[in-house]
C-alpha cells in the first residue's frame, strides 16, 4: 500500500496517478464517492483505473468496508463462497452477486474517473459551472468508456476466469445496472446544482426561484417566486444577461411519452438497460448516446436521415465512427427519415419516409433542440431573435436591447458548455467596462464524445475545400503510433491543418479515445499562431498518443 498524506491510502501499483488533495477527499466524501475505513484509522480508500491495466477495470474500489482481498477473491475465483463481509463491523455474511457487485464497482469507479482531482485553491463550489445535464452525459458516457475498456482488454491478454468456457468474453461476466448509474447521474447533477446555489448565497446573491420575463430592457418580472407577495416579483436591472437554454425538439408524430419514446432528457429515469434501442438522430447527441448505449450492453439502431452519421463533422472522422459502429455490431441505417413513432405493447414501431418500419423496445429522439425564448419577452423589450427563435448577439455576448446580453444554447452559437461559460463571463466584464477580447470561435475546442472521441479546433476541412482559406493538410494514421498499438488502438488519427505559405497551424483533428485531453497542444497552437516548426520541434514523451501530433507537424514541413 501506498500513503499520500493522511487522508488517501492507493493501490501501490496506482499511487503515482494520486496527486490529490484534502480538497479532493472532502468533495468526494460530501458527494459519497469515499466512504471511511474505520480498521484503518479513519482514513479513505480510492482506488483509480489504469489506462493500461484494464483489469482494474472489473476490480477496484474498496466501498462500503468490504476489503479489497475479499472483492479480488470473490471477482477472480468461480470456486468462491458467493459472501464476503459486511461493512458494519459484524462477520456475518452478506450475499453478493459476483455480476452485481463488478457492476456496481465499475459504475462507482467511473463517478470518480469522471470527476477528477480538483487543483489546489480552487473550492470545490467551483465545480459547480457544469451545467446538470452535461454532467448526466459525461457521466454516463464515462461508464460507457470503462465498458469499452474491457471490452477490448481481450487483446492485452486480460482473461476473465469467472466465466467458465467464456474467459475471451468480458460480457459474460461483466455488465452494467442501468438503474445503479442513473441515479448516481441524477445524485452528481443534484450536488453540482446545489453547489451553484450555495456558491451564489455565499457570495451574497439573492436567488428567487420562479419564472422570469423581461418587462422591457431593464426590469425583470418574476411569476411565482419564492416569498412574493400576490405571487409576483419584479427588479430593476441596469443588466441583464439571458441563459434561458433549450429544450429537446419533439416531432409531432413521434412525442415522447417519458418510458417507451424518450428524449435526451428522460433516458436518465431508465431502470433498466433497453433490449432494443431504436435512435433517431445522427448529430452529435444521437451518435453520443448511440455510442454509449452500444458499449453498455443494449442493441442499437441509429436512423440517420443523412448520407454518413455527424453529417457536420470532418468527414473521415465521420467514416471512422461509423465504421465503428457497424463493426461493434450497430445497424446504422442511412438516408433514412424517420416519419412517426408509436408505441406498441411492450415495444415501438419507427415508420420511416419511405414505408419501412423499425421495431425496437424503446425509441431515443434526438432530432435537435429549440431555444427556449418564447413568452420571455424577449422581442417587446427590444431583444431580436432569428427565424429558429435564437437570440441574436454579437461576441461580446450583446443583444440588439441596450443592457441586454445572452449566453448559451439560447444564442445558437456553439452548443458548448465552455462557450457559454465564456460568453457568460465576456457579457459580465463588458457590462462593468473592463477590456474584453471577443469571442473567438477559431480558438474553441469542441468534441464528440463517442468511442474513440472526435476532437475538433480552428479551421476544417469543408473551408478549406471550399477555398475560405488556402491551406496545407495531413493526415497521420494512429496505426503507426507506437503507444497506439501497445494499448490496442486500432482506430483514429491525427490530422493537421497550416497555411499554405505561412506553415502556422490552423486547425487540426483527433480521432482517438481521450481525443478531448489530446486537442489541448492543437488548440494552443492556433490559439497562439504556432507553426508546424514550432510544434514539430516540441519534445514529447516516447512512446504517447501526442507523439503522432509532432509527427504529423513534421510531415507538413516537409511538405511545405
Amino acid at each position: 500500500m501506498g500513503q499520500v498524506g493522511d487522508d488517501l491510502i492507493l493501490i501501490g501499483a496506482l499511487a503515482s496517478r494520486a496527486g490529490v488533495s484534502r480538497r479532493t477527499v472532502d468533495f468526494y466524501t460530501g458527494l459519497g464517492l469515499l466512504t471511511p475505513v474505520r480498521r484503518s484509522g479513519g482514513n479513505f480508500r480510492l482506488y483509480r483505473p489504469s489506462d493500461v491495466q484494464r483489469i482494474e477495470a472489473v476490480r477496484r474500489l474498496e466501498a462500503q468496508g468490504i476489503r479489497l482481498d475479499e472483492i479480488t477473491h470473490l471477482l477472480m475465483d468461480p470456486e468462491a463462497e458467493d459472501h464476503t463481509r459486511c461493512g458494519d463491523g459484524s462477520d456475518r455474511p452478506c450475499p453478493a452477486d459476483p455480476v452485481a457487485l463488478k457492476a456496481y464497482l465499475i459504475t462507482l469507479d467511473t463517478q470518480v474517473k469522471a470527476l477528477g482531482d480538483l487543483p489546489e485553491g480552487v473550492d470545490h463550489q467551483t465545480r459547480g459551472v457544469l451545467t446538470s445535464l452535461v454532467a448526466r452525459a459525461q457521466t454516463l458516457i464515462a461508464t460507457a468508456e470503462v465498458m469499452t475498456l474491457v471490452d477490448g482488454s481481450t487483446e492485452l491478454g486480460v482473461r476473465f476466469p469467472g466465466a467458465p468456457g467464456h474467459e475471451r468474453d468480458p460480457h459474460a461476466v461483466v455488465a452494467v445496472d442501468l438503474g445503479v448509474v442513473n441515479r448516481r447521474v441524477k445524485a452528481l447533477a443534484r450536488a453540482q446544482s446545489d453547489d451553484i446555489h450555495r456558491r451564489l448565497e455565499g457570495e451574497g446573491v439573492r436567488v428567487v426561484r420562479g419564472r422570469g420575463r423581461l418587462d422591457g430592457p431593464h426590469r425583470v418580472v418574476v411569476d411565482g417566486p419564492d416569498g412574493a407577495v400576490g405571487g409576483l416579483a419584479g427588479f430593476d436591472a441596469d443588466t441583464v444577461l439571458v441563459a434561458v437554454g433549450a429544450h429537446p425538439r419533439v416531432l409531432p408524430d413521434a412525442l415522447p411519452d417519458g418510458e417507451r419514446i424518450l428524449s435526451w432528457t428522460q433516458l436518465y429515469d431508465l431502470d433498466a438497460l433497453p433490449e432494443r434501442l431504436v435512435v433517431v438522430g445522427s448529430g452529435v447527441t444521437g451518435a453520443e448516446f448511440a455510442s454509449a448505449y452500444d458499449a453498455l450492453g443494449a442493441d442499437v439502431v441509429l436512423v440517420s436521415s443523412r448520407d454518413r452519421v455527424l453529417p457536420g463533422e470532418d468527414p473521415d472522422a465521420a467514416d471512422v465512427i461509423e465504421g465503428v459502429f457497424r463493426r461493434r455490431g450497430m445497424e446504422v441505417l442511412s438516408r433514412s427519415r424517420a416519419q412517426a413513432v408509436t408505441r406498441v405493447g411492450d415495444g415501438v414501431v419507427v415508420t420511416l419516409a419511405d414505408g419501412r418500419t423499425v421495431e425496437g423496445s424503446h425509441c431515443l429522439m434526438a432530432v435537435g433542440s429549440i431555444p427556449n425564448t418564447a413568452a420571455v419577452g424577449l422581442s417587446e423589450a427590444g431583444v431580436s431573435l432569428s427565424e429558429s427563435g435564437h437570440v441574436q448577439v454579437d461576441r461580446v455576448s450583446r443583444t440588439t436591447a441596450r443592457g441586454v446580453y445572452a449566453a448559451g444554447d439560447c444564442t445558437g452559437v456553439l452548443a458548448l458548455a465552455s462557450v457559454a461559460a465564456m460568453q457568460g463571463r465576456i457579457a459580465m466584464w463588458h457590462s462593468l467596462g473592463d477590456a474584453v477580447a471577443p469571442l473567438d470561435l477559431r480558438t474553441v475546442s469542441a468534441t464528440v464524445f463517442t468511442a474513440p472521441e472526435i476532437a475538433t479546433v480552428g479551421w476544417n476541412a469543408a473551408q478549406i475545400d471550399a477555398g475560405e482559406v488556402r491551406a496545407r493538410t495531413v493526415k497521420l494514421p494512429l496505426a503507426t503510433n507506437a503507444r497506439a498499438k501497445m494499448q490496442g488502438i486500432h482506430d483514429g488519427f491525427v490530422k493537421l491543418f497550416c497555411g499554405a505559405r505561412s506553415a502556422e497551424i490552423l486547425g487540426g483533428v483527433v480521432v482517438a479515445p481521450r481525443a478531448s485531453e489530446l486537442i489541448f497542444p492543437v488548440t494552443l497552437a492556433v490559439a497562439h499562431r504556432l507553426t508546424v516548426d514550432d510544434v514539430a520541434q516540441a519534445f514529447t514523451v516516447y512512446p504517447s498518443l501526442t507523439g503522432s501530433i509532432a509527427e504529423a507537424a513534421r510531415r507538413l514541413h516537409a511538405s511545405g
